[in-house]
């Protein structure tokens, strides 16, 4: 007997080395950690229980038969988030590059089963040079399959990828359907034809970094939510989202224990607004000040920086929260947000997450860029994600809500359950001076009546009351006591119902 569990210690000793000291070494020399590493900082200590460890490839062309290390290149099974379970798969890149085989592929397939079935998170820890070539068709095979089962589980239970290193080809479509993205700068990377096929083919000088590391993916494609200085700081930051995120669509988020008064008045927030409607402001700052402790996570901070969005808690419990950004082009809404805040709505929809909407949105960025570039559909994406959510939403019109981009922002229209306005809120199809120069277009040439036009205009409609009078707004509140307003509109909301008619699936605008 002890024979043989001794046999049992140096099999499982031998798997948790991996590809070896000397490939374990050279990890550490890029700066990287291991698979194994990399779950033991992402779950609580001691909580992690492997799956599969002496699962090898079956693969005997090119010699591989030789080569049979336990674990086949992928460590995976579950552990705790802050006592909260989640389903873990860490590629290891010392273990054949932590290239994908079909049984590489079986294991994670299966916990991603599992995931579905035992409704609890999937965290993908990427970091491969692709399909195994050895076993050719079958590794493509394995990875349509892990394809299959994103698809399946989007919406069910929450999906989340790191990109620990490099990902290219077909291995960057999981990761796209998850729901998402975190990378390492310098270390990480994504992109279908890496910088060789793309000078061969275009004849374009691009280093891997350029083509697709983390700040060109946080910054310039969307595909990332967030780079991160080191692996450390990058699963550190994805143990805070999972905090936020409940663990299926069955299940509300945590309620955690807050320290902050719901009643909580600041009166600084009488004086946000600038005097000057076109001077900006920044929207961070409201936020904050609504969000228990000031706590927010950003998601998507470095791209679109004209509209926010992440999370906060109000009185304990999750919130999404989406925001215009007057710093950032006006807060106006172009292409590049309508996406952003389309999938972040859709998100907190499909996992029973409320939404605050703050709103001060001037418009629909104008411009040829912008309408050949398709905003109109684009646009479209940000109305239907918010008309469709049958989640609480609450919103908050702070200062401009002009035009279409007024319906489009969780308006009444769109069954926003609490439409709040504060006294500074301007309501209307467009701007005074736009309007007045449209309705007195016979007055242009005389600069002092076009200026009293304007003043006529803006003392009729920009502000609240005329929206208030339709019932378009339910109440116009102080600055000050947004918080209090905000946390008391969702504690009434908690138990809200609303379903849209049966359909097999909608068609968004994609």
């Amino acid at each position: 007997m002890q024979e043989i569990l001794r046999e049992l210690e140096e099999r499982r000793a031998s798997a948790r080395q991996g590809g070896g000291e000397k490939r374990i070494k050279a990890q550490h020399a890029k700066g990287k950690l291991t698979a194994r590493e990399r779950i033991e900082l992402l779950l609580d200590e001691g909580s992690f229980e492997e799956y599969d460890m002496f699962v090898a490839h079956r693969c005997t062309d090119f010699g591989m038969q030789d080569s049979r290390p336990a674990g086949d290149g992928v460590v995976t099974g579950w552990g705790t988030v802050n006592g909260r379970m989640i389903y873990v798969f860490s590629q290891d890149f010392t273990v054949f590059g932590g290239s994908l085989s079909e049984t590489h592929a079986q294991k994670i397939c299966k916990i991603m089963d599992m995931a579905m079935r035992n409704g609890a998170p999937v965290v993908g820890i990427n970091d491969s040079g692709g399909a195994r070539i050895q076993e050719g068709v079958a590794s493509l095979g394995g990875y349509a399959e892990v394809f299959q089962r994103n698809v399946l589980a989007s919406g069910v239970v929450p999906q989340i990828s790191l990109i620990m290193g490099p990902c290219a080809g077909g291995a960057v479509y999981s990761p796209a359907m998850t729901d998402f993205i975190y990378m390492v700068k310098d270390s990480s990377y994504m992109f279908v034809t890496g910088p060789d096929v793309v000078k061969t083919v275009t004849g374009e000088v691009v280093t891997a970094e350029e083509l697709g590391g983390a700040l060109t993916h946080a910054r310039k494609s969307s595909v990332a939510d967030a780079a991160f200085e080191n692996d450390v700081e990058a699963l550190l930051e994805a143990r805070r989202l999972i905090d936020f995120l409940p663990l299926n669509n069955r299940e509300k988020a945590p309620k955690r224990p807050f320290f902050d008064d719901p009643a909580r008045e600041e009166p600084s927030l009488d004086s946000l607004i600038p005097a000057n409607p076109n001077q900006p402001y920044d929207m961070h700052e409201l936020v904050t000040k609504i969000a228990d402790e000031g706590d927010f996570l950003e998601m998507q901070a470095e791209f679109a920086k004209n509209i926010l969005t992440g999370f906060i808690r109000l009185e304990g419990q999750t919130v999404g929260v989406v925001a215009n950004q007057p710093m950032v082009l006006a807060g106006c809404l172009d292409i590049d947000s309508s996406r952003k805040a389309a999938r972040f709505v859709r998100f907190c929809d499909a996992f029973e997450i409320p939404i605050l909407t703050l709103v001060d949105v001037p418009g629909f960025l104008p411009g040829t860029g912008q309408e050949y570039g398709g905003v109109i559909k684009h646009g479209a994406k940000l109305l239907f994600a918010y008309g469709e959510a049958t989640v609480p939403k609450v919103t908050v019109i702070t200062r401009k809500a002009y035009g279409g981009a007024y319906d489009v922002m969780a308006s009444k229209h769109l069954r926003g359950d609490v439409n709040y306005a504060w006294p500074t809120a301007q309501i209307a199809v467009m701007g005074a001076k736009g309007a007045t120069e449209i309705l007195y277009r016979s007055e242009l040439g005389d600069p002092d009546k076009i200026a009293q036009r304007t003043k006529e205009y803006e003392d009729r409609f920009a502000n609240p009351f005329v929206a208030a009078e339709r019932g378009f707004i339910d109440e116009v509140i102080m600055p000050r006591a947004t918080r209090r307003r905000a946390a008391r509109a969702f504690a009434a909301l908690r138990n809200k119902s609303l379903e849209n008619p049966w359909r097999k699936h909608d068609n968004i605008p994609l």
